[in-house]
């Protein structure tokens, strides 16, 4: 074999052992757990062993059944790692766990690698704990649950590798000594609504535009929705989650048509062409069963998201249901958020006046609110008033891109 080849083929290995790290990690960090009580341990024990499988699956080949390989060599670095550190792992709270599920899942992942629901929903539930706030419970989701870096989710939440990393250990302390379990049917409800929520936290995030020049993170909204897709797996049946991915499906494919070069693009002057309808047809198959079901945010907010994608032409799209919609949304969540959004489609139905009325009294940090007045204005010939409106928003807002953009607006006007 030519050098060249040899080193083609080692790149192919450490592909896989990547591709395994992706599928494998949540579930054989969860057994780990499960035996051993105690995250430190699993993690670095499940690390060290994936790392020993990219040095010796490139020369020895890979084994027959890669997860059991992967949790034995992780049960025996824990193992000396506990022989070696004994006195802490005393010291160390544990997990609560059920103990006569742990042996006979080890021997499941071991014999035939079938998914193993329990052990995933009781460590996706564990770092969906109600102890955590929203956004350590969401980065200790992405590294506990999808295996994500430490490294890669600071970047994907713009902080320094330190900061994340502190901000892990923390949360991994937090939840040290709690119930490894799952609990009873409503408090379960509740976990993964709050699990639901953390996922999209984390992919809301990669679509709002942070401070300095990042117009956009898509590759942090992409884990977010392979969290979805592994609720789904461990918390079958619960038909919101469903339209949950439904409505992250949608959004996410528009992502190369989110921006030209450094630049956002609207949606109104989005090239539609360069949408992903693969992903937009998988959602659109989500919620044609759910259409006659009882309103959630989720689903509303898929259904408006759907009539955007069924839409030619952005003239042709159905802004009269989507306001409809929105206001079903309002009388839900209350949401001023939702309120600005209503108002953005009020102004395609009745106009730019009727959008305004809507906007009166209501309250919103930063540029958003402002900017939405601005173009109302606009619209309504109204331009001094317009001109003073994105003077505030560029006040307040910290994004580049989006600087460009009110900039020239207001140039514009």
């Amino acid at each position: 074999m030519t050098e060249a080849a040899h080193s083609t083929d080692k790149n192919g290995l450490l592909n896989e052992v990547e591709e395994v790290w992706r599928a494998e990690w949540g579930r054989l960090l969860a057994l780990l757990v499960a035996q051993y009580r105690r995250l430190d341990l699993a993690e670095d024990g499940l690390a060290d062993a994936f790392e020993a499988a990219s040095r010796t699956w490139p020369n020895d080949g890979v084994p027959g059944n890669p997860p059991a390989w992967l949790l034995t060599a992780a049960r025996r670095r824990i193992v000396d790692r506990l022989r070696s550190d004994a006195v802490l792992a005393r010291r160390m709270p544990l997990l609560g766990v059920e103990a006569e599920l742990t042996e006979e899942a080890q021997r499941v992942m071991a014999d035939t690698g079938e998914e193993l629901l329990d052990e995933r929903l009781r460590l996706v539930l564990l770092c969906a704990h109600p102890s955590l706030a929203p956004e350590a419970a969401a980065a200790l989701t992405l590294r506990m649950v999808l295996g994500v870096s430490t490294a890669d989710i600071a970047r994907l939440f713009l902080v320094s590798t330190p900061t994340m990393a502190a901000r892990l250990t923390r949360a991994r302390h937090r939840v040290a000594g709690e119930t490894f379990t799952v609990p009873g049917h409503r408090e379960l409800d509740q976990r993964i609504s709050s699990a639901a929520s953390i996922a999209y936290l984390a992919f809301t995030a990669g679509y709002a535009p942070g401070s300095g020049a990042d117009v956009h993170r898509p590759e942090l909204a992409g884990e977010a929705i392979r969290l979805v897709r592994v609720l789904r797996d461990v918390a079958p049946g619960h038909a919101d989650l469903d339209a949950l991915l439904a409505l992250m499906l949608l959004q996410h494919a528009r992502r190369d048509a989110r921006v030209v070069g450094e630049d956002l693009v609207l949606l109104p002057d989005q090239d539609r062409g360069r949408w992903h309808f693969d992903e937009s047809g998988e959602a659109l198959d989500l919620l044609t069963p759910l259409v006659d079901a009882t309103p959630t945010r989720w689903l509303l907010e898929a259904l408006i998201a759907s009539e955007h994608t069924v839409a030619v032409t952005s003239e042709g799209t159905a802004w009269l249901r989507i306001a409809g919609y929105y206001r079903e949304l309002e009388d839900l969540t209350g949401s001023p958020v939702v309120r600005l959004n209503r108002a953005v489609a009020v102004a395609e139905t009745d106009g730019p006046l009727a959008a305004l009325a809507l906007l009166d009294g209501l309250e919103l940090p930063g540029h958003r609110l402002p900017g939405v007045r601005a173009e109302l204005l606009h619209r309504a010939g109204r331009t001094e008033e317009a001109k003073d409106q994105l003077a505030q928003a560029l006040a307040l807002v910290d994004n580049e891109a989006e600087r460009r953009y009110l900039a020239a607006r207001l140039t514009s006007w």
